[in-house]
């Protein structure tokens, strides 16, 4: 008799914690995803994110059909995967920032070897188009250097490095160039001497 008590005692419980929407888990839910939001989890971390959206729709979903406890268990799963979507957005974020901070030093220590070569290419008396791509490339790489530098600043990493994507690259290519025209030049020289 008591163990029957204790049951039904337990179902009544149960069916009462059931009976209404779990509202605070949705809302601790809904707080996670608008922290993991403003941590950059839509760009960082855009797996777990979307993941979190969808268990929350389901949530929202189950609420409607008065499924209390299959809400309340996507709402604790909605919560979950926000904690995982900000945690990894963190994570992704601060890789992402180190690899524009490279990127930026990157461009910048090819602008200065660009630099010394073309003053070595003046010295020489290298004239015309050998060196009138390069300086073209060198305006371009400085625009370029300060886009990701204001992009950095702004917190925008992912558009800091794509404003640097193939820019060292082409800056290598035209420095061969310029080395070719100085030896070029430098042998002509070399030959009227004689």
């Amino acid at each position: 008799m008591r163990r029957v008590a204790v049951v039904a005692i337990t179902a009544c419980l149960l069916s009462a914690a059931c009976s209404e929407p779990p509202q605070k888990e949705i809302d601790r839910a809904q707080g996670a995803i608008d922290a993991a939001r403003a941590a950059g989890a839509e760009q960082y971390a855009p797996e777990p994110f979307t993941a979190a959206l969808a268990a929350m729709q389901q949530t929202h979903d189950a609420v409607q059909q008065r499924d209390y406890r299959l809400a309340l268990s996507r709402a604790v799963d909605a919560n979950d995967r926000a904690l995982e979507a900000a945690r990894q957005a963190a994570n992704g974020k601060a890789r992402v920032r180190g690899d524009a901070e490279a990127a930026i030093a990157r461009l910048a220590t090819t602008i200065r070897q660009m630099d010394e070569r073309l003053k070595i290419a003046e010295a020489s008396r290298v004239t015309g188009k050998d060196i009138e791509r390069p300086r073209q490339l060198r305006t371009d790489a400085d625009r370029a250097l300060q886009e990701a530098r204001a992009k950095v600043g702004a917190g925008d990493y992912i558009a800091a490095v794509a404003a640097t994507k193939g820019i060292p690259e082409r800056i290598t290519a035209e420095i061969r160039t310029i080395n070719d025209a100085i030896d070029a030049r430098t042998a002509r020289g070399t030959r009227r001497r004689r």
